[in-house]
């Protein structure tokens, strides 16, 4: 029987990366910050409690949870629409899928438009946020309910499918 060690001086070996699991990030934080750009230009800004990147199909995928703010700004830099959610990911495109008590508030003070449902996803290239899930959508003296809406990020065109509401007249 032997045994013996090597000379740590001589047998230095640099760490392996090249292989990372399906399951394991490839970098990992806390008080997560991303800023989203387009040609330069800040677009929008994502807080999260814990961040995690992963690669998927050759691209990275930021998984995001411990409560998530989506800030997304107009093109004269306005912070124009809050999202918030218990988790989302985040795709290389842009692309935000949120879930879990999802809220949208868009507008100021006497004049908001809220929608709360369980799942969205913000498309960056059209700059659309969609859901299939039931959503409630209230706005002024009016409540709205569906199974899904579409909808442009700042919610000033929104189109909700299979609705029903309530609105108060005034006369």
């Amino acid at each position: 029987m032997f045994s013996g060690c090597g000379d740590p001086a001589k047998e230095r070996r640099s760490p392996d990366t090249a292989y990372i699991g399906p399951d394991h990030p490839v970098q990992e934080g806390w008080s997560i910050r991303i800023a989203l750009t387009e040609t330069g230009i800040k677009r929008g800004v994502i807080d999260a409690g814990h961040g995690a990147e992963y690669r998927v199909n050759g691209k990275s995928e930021h998984h995001l949870d411990g409560g998530v703010r989506v800030t997304l700004f107009d093109t004269n830099g306005r912070a124009t629409t809050t999202i918030t959610a218990q988790k989302a990911i985040i795709h290389d495109n842009q692309d935000i899928e949120a879930q879990g008590n999802v809220v949208i508030t868009s507008g100021v003070s006497g004049n908001t438009t809220v929608i709360t449902t369980e799942s969205i996803k913000r498309t960056a290239n059209d700059k659309m946020i969609r859901s299939n899930r039931f959503v409630t959508i209230s706005k002024h003296d009016e409540t709205i309910r569906g199974e899904g809406f579409e909808s442009d990020q700042a919610l000033k065109k929104y189109r909700i499918f299979r609705g029903s509401g309530e609105a108060f007249i005034k006369q």
